[in-house]
């Protein structure tokens, strides 16, 4: 039986899974506080789609963090999670977004931050499941009979 690898400390597991986290929402939030803040792309609802990509990371570091701290097994249950976590992010940075002048605060921006988590999601949970499938496709020699279940 192959040695397992040493477990890691809490702190060790906070800085490989959810510093990265931390750090992004600092990131979101410094944006935020920018007073008159205009998207980089100048089309209609330029704004919504700057959302969309900018809590997608988020949620890709929030599934990472779950699975890897919290050996949440199963990527759909931590899928789930981290949406429910980005979404709250999102409505508190929009809350928060209500006291910087020059910012608005708007529903539709948060629901652009949660779609942007849920498409995270479910590229997370099917990335997961191909590369799960393909590593227990590539445990089987050529040409042996494999087990479909």
């Amino acid at each position: 039986m192959p040695d397992r690898p040493p477990a890691r400390t809490f702190f060790q597991q906070f800085l490989l899974y959810w510093l990265p986290v931390l750090l992004y929402v600092t990131v979101i939030l410094t944006l935020s506080a920018q007073p008159h803040l205009q998207p980089p792309l100048h089309f209609r609802n330029a704004d919504k789609l700057c959302h969309l990509i900018e809590y997608g990371g988020l949620g890709v570091l929030l599934a990472r963090a779950l699975r890897g701290s919290m050996r949440v097994s199963v990527p759909l249950f931590a899928g789930l999670m981290a949406i429910g976590l980005g979404s709250m992010i999102g409505a508190g940075d929009e809350y928060f977004q209500s006291f910087v002048p020059g910012r608005e605060s708007s529903v539709f921006d948060w629901m652009a931050d949660t779609l942007g988590v849920i498409v995270a999601q479910v590229a997370y949970v099917v990335g997961t499941r191909r590369m799960t499938r393909t590593a227990r496709d590539t445990r089987h020699a050529p040409g042996e009979e494999r087990a479909w279940r």
